[in-house]
């Protein structure tokens, strides 16, 4: 578990302590719904590093402090580092899931009460001060992820049946899972499956059932995120690897510099104000989706396929809205 968790449950048993409620291990880890082992060695922990004179007492069957006038020590943070966990706990609520939106408030919540040094806290004011809007996100069960992240700690396999989109099928698969991605908010698991032979990038939104399962894998030595993600484009990749180079006018070029779209990508500055931006990337399909939202001010100078892949894209809808208009 993390170090957060363990001071939450920390400041939970000092909190029944002091209000002589004589907390015990078996009745906290029925509230904190962890393992009576968890909150011995909470316990040990206090006693150990915190110095917290914990003692036993038989008639009330709890534990209770020897000394009265004990404090658990004073947990100092800069401004920054409030103002870090509190944006980071925001932004994750968005990003995981609003199904866990009470756990990350509360863990919000617990961190403020229990701050004690120069830095006040008002997480009302904060909140006035920022907001984030939600992202459009494929629906991810917030349980997939946390047992995705106990799979890949665990070098456990997963059974899933997964809905492949662009083929409009429904397959049962298992898979060795290696790393979560997040795309603007959309997570994917990169997993071996053991179905192709080969690993893929899977959409968590789109496993419709999941199981951890007993069997462990032996992770392979070379494997490298980097180097998985590397022919990419955004969230996607394909076959072999291909230069692309796309020409934009001079109004969207002024947009195209502010960011970096590729870690592969090259600018070639042109007469006018446009420019040529080049990358190597195997995600053709994706580079199609994302270059046509520019329509008329973006050009695929290359490669000849996905230049072509565009253009009929453009013939089929002007077919529809020439239908359309009469």
């Amino acid at each position: 578990m993390s170090q957060r968790q363990q001071l939450e449950r920390i400041f939970e048993i000092d909190r029944q302590i002091r209000a002589g409620d004589y907390p015990n291990a078996q009745r906290l880890a029925e509230r904190l719904e962890v393992s009576r082992r968890v909150i011995f060695k909470d316990r040990e922990f206090m006693v150990t590093r915190l110095g917290a004179p914990i003692e036993y007492d038989r008639d009330q069957g709890g534990w209770y402090y020897a000394k009265e006038a004990w404090t658990l020590p004073n947990i100092m943070v800069t401004e920054g580092e409030l103002l870090a966990f509190f944006l980071s706990v925001e932004v994750a609520q968005r990003y995981i899931g609003t199904g866990l939106e009470g756990a990350l408030r509360s863990a919000v919540d617990k961190f403020s009460r229990n701050i004690k040094g120069p830095v006040s806290v008002d997480l009302e004011n904060l909140r006035a001060h920022y907001s984030f809007a939600s992202p459009i996100l494929a629906a991810c069960n917030e349980e997939a992820l946390l047992d995705l992240h106990h799979a890949i700690a665990g070098n456990q396999k997963i059974w899933m049946r997964y809905y492949t989109a662009s083929r409009d099928e429904h397959t049962e698969r298992t898979v060795r899972p290696y790393h979560l991605y997040n795309v603007k908010g959309d997570w994917y698991l990169i997993a071996f499956d053991e179905l192709r032979g080969k690993f893929l990038n899977f959409l968590v939104g789109r496993m419709e059932d999941w199981e951890v399962l007993d069997q462990t894998f032996q992770r392979e030595a070379g494997f490298s995120i980097e180097k998985h993600m590397g022919s990419a484009f955004q969230a996607e990749r394909g076959g072999e690897t291909a230069e692309v180079a796309i020409r934009f006018d001079a109004q969207q070029a002024r947009y195209m510099r502010e960011r970096r779209w590729h870690e592969t990508q090259q600018i070639e500055e042109l007469e006018g104000g446009g420019l040529v931006l080049r990358f190597q990337t195997s995600g053709l399909d994706e580079v199609k989706r994302w270059v046509m939202q520019y329509g008329g001010h973006a050009e695929v100078l290359e490669p000849e396929g996905l230049r072509e892949a565009i253009n009929n894209e453009i013939q089929q809808m002007s077919q529809i809205y020439q239908m359309r208009a009469k």
